[in-house]
């Protein structure tokens, strides 16, 4: 299930997602959105809606400190799983943790953290993930250069998830990572 699209523009990150649920072949088109802010984050979540819903109204995101990189590595991660775990979400195989997939924007970054809790940042500026992520990177790759605003450019790479995978659907939300002042 799912697409969320995320890219940079003038140093701030705008995430879409779209409202699909999905089991099996039953698809219910969700009220709650797959896209929000917690502080000075952007996210967007695909994996698993109670997962969303601890992103969303749990997570206690902590405040970015220092290097970037180090900080969503170490503290932001430590942070999540802690949340994870408490809320029942998280799980172990062999000894190895693992949650789910979704999209970070702070501080003007993109950051896709994935099950394995591993931090990502594209160099391309842009990102996709979720059963119609490959469909959405075609599109935001097609868009590059093209001089559209970034919400339109997180429309097309949406309605082309939507028109080519069954796992997406309308209606989308979009969220934009508050501006930092540095």
């Amino acid at each position: 299930m799912t697409v969320i699209v995320g890219l940079v523009h003038g140093g701030r990150v705008h995430l879409g997602g779209d409202s699909a649920g999905v089991s099996g072949l039953r698809l219910t088109v969700r009220q709650d959105p797959k896209t929000f802010r917690n502080g000075p984050y952007a996210m967007g979540f695909t994996t698993s809606f109670r997962m969303g819903q601890l992103l969303h109204h749990a997570f206690r995101a902590p405040e970015p400190q220092g290097d970037l990189d180090r900080f969503m590595t170490t503290v932001f991660v430590d942070k999540l799983r802690k949340c994870l775990k408490e809320g029942g979400w998280a799980s172990k195989d062999s000894e190895q943790e693992k949650a789910g997939t979704f999209l970070v924007g702070v501080h003007g970054r993109l950051f896709a953290v994935y099950d394995d809790y591993q931090i990502a940042e594209p160099a391309d500026g842009y990102a996709a993930v979720g059963c119609g992520g490959e469909i959405a990177l075609g599109a935001l790759h097609a868009t590059t250069g093209l001089d559209l605003k970034p919400r339109k450019r997180l429309a097309l790479a949406l309605a082309a998830a939507g028109h080519h995978s069954a796992g997406v659907s309308e209606p989308f939300s979009y969220v934009t990572a508050r501006k930092h002042l540095a």
